[in-house]
This record gives structure tokens, sequence and C-alpha cells, in this order.
């Protein structure tokens, strides 16, 4: 006797929704329902996994469909919301394209926070909020996370370092040299952060500026020149394995 398929299938389709999720009905509409309707086929009784970033991932059975939206019952919760570490990117905003790919890794790589951050050098000092959370929630669909980072809005750096929490480290990628990320991220434990600056780094008053907050730790990222992109990939990636949950 063949063993019983798993419910709701590996293939099935995860969307975000707004608002929060629990069991009853809920409609979806726009985008979203041609992408189940007209893309994936979806039909009465198919499973459509969805997830608000704050009430875990729900299943929703399909009651009706229709050429433009359907009616899901949602029945049950599937999985908790994750636990994400405390950790924050802030990083200049960068051309379009990069800054796009940015925010996706900041989601895939398991970032609390987004804070866009506008120095001297910044490209771009408004960066659209609704593309690089579309970006983010993208990312999250397709690797299966309950949470989204939160997308704080741009900040001068002035008022970044004015504000910034006492009790949060900050770890900046110094160019000009610093403490080796790996070892300065396993010493300091809580909440942190990693501060990246724009394609042309900071300034060297921006530099001292940075160094004269308590709580910077000026790091390498090693003896490659990295750009801004790769460079906030590889300080999260370092972190997680450091101090995060990649442990």
């Amino acid at each position: 006797m063949g063993a019983t398929p798993a419910w709701p299938p590996q293939s099935t389709p995860r969307l975000f929704v707004d608002g929060p999720l629990g069991p009853g009905q809920r409609r979806i509409e726009g985008p979203q329902a041609h992408y189940l309707v007209g893309v994936m086929r979806t039909k009465v009784g198919d499973p459509v996994k969805l997830f608000d970033g704050a009430s875990g991932e729900w299943l929703g059975v399909a009651a009706a469909v229709g050429k433009r939206d359907l009616v899901l019952d949602v029945t049950e919760q599937l999985r908790p919301l994750e636990q994400v570490p405390n950790f924050w990117l802030c990083a200049a905003p960068l051309k379009k394209g990069r800054i796009d790919w940015l925010a996706e890794k900041a989601c895939e790589l398991g970032v609390a926070r987004l804070v866009p951050v506008v120095t001297r050098r910044t490209v771009v000092d408004k960066p659209k909020d609704e593309r690089l959370r579309a970006h983010m929630i993208e990312a999250a669909e397709q690797c299966g996370r309950t949470a989204v980072p939160d997308l704080a809005d741009p900040v001068k750096l002035p008022a970044l370092l004015r504000e910034w929490p006492t009790e949060r480290s900050l770890f900046f990628a110094d160019e000009t040299g610093g403490e080796p990320a790996m070892e300065a991220m396993r010493e300091r434990t809580g909440p942190a952060a990693v501060l990246i600056g724009p394609e042309g780094g900071f300034d060297a008053e921006e530099r001292e500026a940075i160094r004269a907050l308590p709580q910077a730790v000026g790091v390498s990222l090693g003896p490659r020149i990295l750009r801004a992109d790769t460079a906030a990939a590889a300080a999260v990636s370092l972190w997680m394995a450091a101090a995060g949950d990649w442990r």
C-alpha cells in the first residue's frame, strides 16, 4: 500500500497577504488572483499557503474560483511565525537593480530590519519603498519565510548616529581597515547591525563620526574590494554565522 501523499503538497503556491490571518474566509483579488487562477490554474479544493509576516503560515483551500478573484477557506496554521535574529542591515541606497538585489538578499538571509542610510556619496537618496517591499515579499514567498523584514524610512547618516540605540552594536564595513569581522562579531553578543556605505565609500569626516559612536566597531571584510551590495551580503552572512541563527 502506497504512502499517503503529503498535504499540502510541497508544490503548493505561497502568497503574502495583508492583515491578520486566522480561521475563516479570505478573498484574493488583483495580481495575486491572476497568479493563482491564470498561472497556477487553481481549482476548487486546491490548497494555497498564506502568510502575513505576523501570524505564521496558514493553509487556505479554494472554496470558490472566479475569473478575477477567488475565495479561500483558511483552515489551520501550518507553521508559527519564525524567530528572527535581532539584526539590522543599514545600507546606503544603490542604483536600481542593485538595491533590489540587496533587499531580496536581506530577506533571504534573515535580517530583521532594512534601514536605507543617506550618506554624502549616496547616488540614490530616495529609494522606492513599494518596490523594495515587493522584492522582499517575493523573496519570502519563494524561500518559505514566514516573516518579512521591516523597511525603515531613509535616514541621513548624522541622524542615524545621533539616535542610535545604546544597547545595539554597530559593525561598519571600513575600507581603511578594522577588526576581522568574524572575530569582532563573535565577541559582541546581543542586538546588532551592520552599516554599509555607498559605492564611493564613506568620506573621512563620516568615518570619524561613525568611529566616535561608542557602539560602533570598524570591521574588515577581507583583502578584496567588494561592491556595496556584495559587501552587504557578505557582512550579513558573517554575522549570521558568528552570532546569529546559523551557529
